[in-house]
């Protein structure tokens, strides 16, 4: 896939297990409990080790929408920011405006924390069910537009958990920035 250029920033779609990169911060795709469950986000919890949950017990949840951010203990990463997405209801329920928030956030957690790199899932697209090539629209075009107001992240990777969802998100990153020399 064909990384882009934005700004400062390089963004770039691959198709491999999120608890493996080495990046600054890894975006956990949380339920509001934030201590764990399916899919990503049990993936990330136990890749971390018991200590991610401990200092999970001690943020006292998430509002979904919105991320906050621990430590990566075992995981190759520094940090998890744990984003909590919409469940889709049909596009009833403020859906679009809540998935969009996760990935602000992300890039506003990073920005406050110095942190230079971040790897989004595609929040929201498995048990919650939201559309996928709805939120990889969503998803792409909110982090390009909140990364202006965090010039110090260069680097983001939008880690897809199947090839076709890789797909839908390098079709919308395509349309943005120019392509880097791989």
């Amino acid at each position: 896939m064909t990384a882009r250029q934005i700004g400062k920033a390089r963004l770039e779609v691959i198709v491999t297990d999120i608890t493996t990169l080495r990046v600054d911060a890894i975006v956990n795709a949380a339920n509001s409990s934030l201590l764990g469950g399916g899919g990503v986000d049990g993936a990330i919890h136990r890749a971390a080790g018991p200590e991610l949950l401990d200092e999970c017990r001690t943020l006292h949840g998430c509002a979904t929408g919105d991320a906050k951010i621990t430590k990566g203990y075992r995981l190759p990463a520094r940090h998890v920011i744990h984003a909590v997405g919409p469940i889709w209801h049909g596009g009833t329920q403020n859906e679009d405006a809540l998935l969009a928030s996760c990935y602000r956030r992300g890039i506003e957690l990073c920005h406050a924390n110095r942190l230079v790199s971040i790897t989004f899932p595609a929040i929201s697209t498995g048990v919650y069910h939201f559309p996928p090539d709805r939120a990889a629209k969503i998803a792409v075009k909110t982090v390009v537009d909140a990364l202006p107001s965090a010039p110090g992240v260069t680097q983001v990777i939008f880690c897809c958990f199947s090839a076709p969802s890789g797909e839908l998100h390098q079709k919308v990153l395509d349309t943005f920035g120019s392509p880097c020399a791989q």
